[in-house]
């Protein structure tokens, strides 16, 4: 399960730092958990898809990663980061 292609430009759009910025947690941080609330909504359905499970963990991981790294680079930048996405911690 992959987000739409103009889905992620908004996302690059509106979380990146610079101009075709795809790189930078907040935008990586943004695009996982775009994909991480599709596949919960897929799950919803489809309760014995296992295989699709592991990826969606797998993002989790990744994201939790990314959120830790910047956490530790600069704080506030984590912090709003949180709070735009909403992600509870």
């Amino acid at each position: 399960m992959s987000i739409a292609a103009d889905e992620k430009q908004r996302l690059i759009q509106e979380f990146g730092t610079k101009e075709g910025d795809t790189g930078s947690p907040e935008v990586q941080v943004a695009i996982l958990t775009s994909r991480i609330s599709t596949l919960t909504e897929h799950f919803k359905s489809h309760k014995k898809d296992n295989h699709s499970r592991r990826g969606l963990l797998m993002m989790v991981a990744q994201r939790r990663k990314l959120l830790d790294y910047l956490k530790g680079k600069e704080e506030e930048r984590y912090k709003t980061l949180i709070k735009r996405l909403n992600i509870r911690r």
